[in-house]
């Protein structure tokens, strides 16, 4: 048992079991990853809109000029998003159950 003690006291010296140590490993791992996925949407962005021409979303209290992280992150979520298919009926994939308009706002609600 006393081994045991000993090296429990000497891992947590070292900052591994303590929670600081714990929280700094995490950011450590998860920032180039965040950094990643922040490129890869910038990247979609780009590639979605190469004029640059973001459709921006307005809110009653805020009035933005340009784009933001959050547009573009919306337009890549509503492109990945839009591709899927939703067939309702086996003998003929045109009906669908909601009407589009509805459907529209839902995907829009979804990705915003």
């Amino acid at each position: 048992m006393i081994p045991f003690l000993i090296l429990i006291k000497y891992i947590s010296a070292l900052g591994t079991l303590s929670i600081r140590g714990r929280i700094n490993l995490a950011i450590e791992r998860t920032t180039p990853l965040l950094f990643g996925l922040y490129s890869l949407v910038a990247l979609f962005g780009h590639a979605l809109h190469p004029d640059g021409n973001i459709p921006v979303a307005q809110s009653a209290w805020y009035h933005k000029q340009t784009a933001t992280f959050r547009d573009v992150f919306t337009v890549v979520r509503r492109y990945l998003w839009g591709n899927f298919t939703f067939p309702t009926s086996p003998t003929n994939p045109e009906v669908v159950l909601l009407p589009r308009s509805t459907l529209s706002r839902l995907a829009y609600a979804a990705c915003a």
